[in-house]
């Protein structure tokens, strides 16, 4: 099992472009729909936790995922699954881009990566959000938030604590009906 855990990891670092956005619906097909090793509820809880805490979302959810499956054992190798390609490639790039960084070839697919980023961090974006449940009626909260966080430049901190308080203020009045 932790094999399988490090390999689908493994996988999912390797051949992910464009961070850790990108690699969500990665991880979700690989633990919820190839494995079953959660569910898909179980999923977007995780990755709710995972963006709540500091770090990066996918070595967050990682932690998450081994966790749910092999407890602490399960957490390192999915850990070291994620971030043993990343930590390759970068160190490769590193080495390497001093010497090519002006060549044209090298801009050019730069460049060329850049819509390609976009469309990996967008599908999971809508994905997740016909998750969670937005539709029509309820699509003025991630589009105001979307514009006080990236117009606004109102820091998420003040989101976060504005929604618990409201979803406190909820709960309650919901007790008293």
């Amino acid at each position: 099992m932790l094999l399988k855990l490090f390999f689908s990891f493994l996988k999912i670092g390797a051949f992910t472009i464009g961070g850790a956005y990108a690699m969500i619906p990665l991880i979700r097909k690989e633990v919820c729909e190839t494995h079953n090793w959660i569910s898909d509820e179980e999923f977007m809880d995780g990755l709710a936790a995972a963006q709540s805490c500091p770090g990066p979302i996918a070595v967050n959810i990682s932690i998450y995922v081994g966790y749910h499956i092999a407890k602490g054992k399960g957490m390192a190798v999915a850990v070291l699954g994620t971030i043993i390609p990343s930590i390759t490639i970068i160190m490769l790039v590193a080495m390497l881009f001093n010497n090519y960084a002006d060549a044209d070839l090298v801009k050019k697919a730069f460049h060329a990566l850049r819509p390609a980023v976009v469309a990996l961090i967008a599908v999971p974006l809508v994905q997740m959000a016909r998750r969670a449940g937005v539709n029509i009626r309820n699509l003025w909260y991630p589009l105001l938030s979307a514009v006080l966080v990236g117009v606004l430049l109102i820091s998420p901190m003040y989101l976060i604590s504005a929604t618990i308080v409201f979803a406190v203020w909820q709960g309650l009045r919901a007790k008293q009906a």
